[in-house]
């Protein structure tokens, strides 16, 4: 699924905040698949992808937690040197701003999952899925 929706939640930065997110998630069976935290002074910002973006939006609402919607490129990636650089010098060479990234794992195989947060989101989905299938192709 080389694109996917990804929520970000801003919530207090104290203890126990993230905890109770993850923990309504997960009660409710939804699977985390990637996620990155961004630490500010008073406040945090979460950005994750989810097995099922349709019940997390109904957990966070019914809870009454704020968030937002956007579309991200995800490739699954072989776990091995250069296997990053290979992504993001396709998407570079492809003049596709790459404005924040980080990983998660495939919940099937656990391989490396990367989310991408590009500024041409179809145009990345396509570089990567295409990068991955050469790379599965040599190993």
């Amino acid at each position: 699924m080389p694109i996917n929706e990804e929520l970000t939640i801003r919530m207090d930065n104290r203890p126990g905040s993230l905890g109770k997110v993850c923990r309504a998630l997960a009660d409710r069976g939804v699977n985390i698949l990637a996620f990155q935290s961004i630490p500010a002074e008073k406040t945090i910002l979460v950005c994750m992808v989810v097995d099922n973006p349709a019940a997390a939006t109904a957990i966070l609402d019914s809870k009454g937690i704020s968030y937002a919607e956007g579309e991200i490129a995800q490739v699954k990636l072989p776990h091995g040197p250069g296997e990053l650089a290979r992504a993001a010098s396709k998407l570079g060479d492809a003049n596709i701003n790459i404005h924040y990234a980080y990983c998660g794992v495939e919940p099937d195989t656990n391989a490396p999952l990367v989310i991408f947060g590009v500024s041409e989101v179809g145009r990345a989905a396509t570089i990567l899925d295409q990068t991955a299938a050469a790379a599965a192709a040599t190993t």
